[in-house]
């Protein structure tokens, strides 16, 4: 019998293996350990929402990311999948069946019609396929409103999860059970979403997306793969909506209109279409700053626009790309040679933002205060704003921490360089 401690090939592919389950034994310790760290019902619900939308957004990257297909109407999908698990809420058998399998149904109701829509959507790529989400977007949410018996019009449609069946004894009464309920569900589709795309379809999807005519001349039908992954994104859209519906028990025609399409698109290109878990953490940040940052300001969605532009611009890759741009440094073992750089240039980066940030508050709150309110506060500290101090403090923030960021770019790429260039290369 061979000895696995002595054959090199073996050692490779346990290492290899435990390599790709490490991310995910770490993902379902988050999930599990979280909730005692953040134990605040206004934390957990966050982390919930943070976790319809991971699952919403890595649906949408099988379409964009996989296979190049830009829509402007997945939203349709996550809506009505929720709105079924909302009936299904109200239907009378609800009492004899588990809330866990809810969701089900939701990705059932999503396949669905993303059978119907990619059943002639997808025989177009581009521009052409695009133009047809968003047709066929507009047209469900103006039926939405028109189709009152399954859609409730204007007011929506609500329900109550605690008429389920009890599961293993928990009647989801709290949000903590809730929350292990969509952790569970965010693990399996995550997981089943990965699995797909190591799939020859999922393979093949990557080709029909940068090469269609190469991929027909091979033998494989371009249609045939965009409608199978135009399906496979609308069952986990569904998933994501059914659990929505769990987590607020109401859907209304905001769930599946063009602003929730143009969000999710929105987080995707922010997380990085590049990568698995990209659209993961473009979920993370966009419901970070959609809920603590909308606490502190009410133009937070100017920020969001702001870092969307910034992202498309400069990192078109996204967050996740821009973490694999460090990849090379660390193999080498140079990454140290960034610190000092990055503290030289970002800490002024941030000043210039933070100066930047402060005048825009202040003109907003000049400009749509009540009359007679000079007051406000802004970064924990409270000032009139008719002052000339503040305006002064901010000015002078932003544009020193420009000069020093421009000042101290130049050093930052030549340390950039020189952390991801071979010693051999170099000499």
């Amino acid at each position: 019998m061979t000895d696995i401690s002595q054959n090199p090939q073996a050692r490779q592919h346990g290492g290899v293996t435990l390599r790709v389950a490490m991310p995910w034994i770490v993902g379902a310790f988050l999930i599990l350990v979280l909730p005692f760290v953040f134990q605040s019902n206004s934390a957990i619900t966050i982390m919930n929402q943070m976790s319809i939308t991971i699952i919403f957004a890595l649906s949408y990257n099988m379409l964009l990311g996989q296979g190049g297909m830009l829509s402007f109407g997945h939203a349709v999908y996550m809506g009505m999948g929720g709105f079924l698990c909302v009936h299904v809420m109200n239907w009378d058998m609800f009492g004899s069946l588990p809330l866990p399998v809810l969701p089900i149904f939701g990705g059932i109701m999503g396949m669905v019609m993303a059978l119907i829509i990619g059943s002639f959507s997808t025989r177009k790529a581009g521009t052409v396929f695009a133009m047809i989400s968003l047709g066929v977007g507009e047209l469900i949410a103006a039926c939405s409103v028109i189709i009152v018996v399954f859609f409730g019009g204007e007011e929506g449609i609500s329900g109550d999860r605690t008429y389920g069946m009890p599961f293993l004894g928990y009647e989801f009464l709290s949000q903590i059970e809730v929350y292990y309920l969509i952790g569970f569900w965010l693990f399996v589709s995550a997981l089943l979403m990965f699995l797909f795309s190591r799939t020859p379809i999922g393979r093949m999807a990557n080709a029909v997306r940068d090469n269609p005519e190469r991929a027909e001349f091979l033998g494989y039908s371009s249609r045939w793969v965009r409608f199978n992954s135009f399906v496979a994104a609308g069952f986990f859209a569904g998933i994501a909506g059914g659990l929505f519906a769990i987590s607020y028990e109401i859907l209304t025609e905001e769930n599946l209109n063009l602003v929730t399409s143009g969000s999710i698109l929105l987080v995707t290109f922010l997380g990085g279409v590049g990568v698995f878990f990209g659209p993961i953490i473009g979920a993370i940040v966009f419901t970070l700053l959609q809920t603590v940052l909308s606490l502190e300001t009410e133009i937070w969605s100017l920020y969001v626009g702001a870092l969307f532009v910034a992202t498309v611009m400069f990192f078109p890759s996204g967050l996740a790309g821009v973490l694999m741009m460090h990849a090379p440094a660390f193999k080498l073992g140079k990454w140290q040679m960034l610190i000092v750089p990055y503290i030289k240039t970002l800490v002024p980066a941030a000043l210039c933002i933070v100066g930047i940030a402060g005048i825009v508050e202040i003109l907003f709150h000049a400009r749509h205060s009540a009359v007679g309110e000079t007051e406000m506060t802004l970064f924990w500290i409270t000032f009139d704003h008719t002052s000339i101090m503040p305006w002064i403090v901010f000015a002078v923030l932003a544009i020193v921490g420009f000069w020093i960021t421009r000042k101290t770019a130049p050093d930052l790429v030549e340390a950039w360089h020189a952390a991801t260039t071979p010693d051999e290369v170099s000499r």
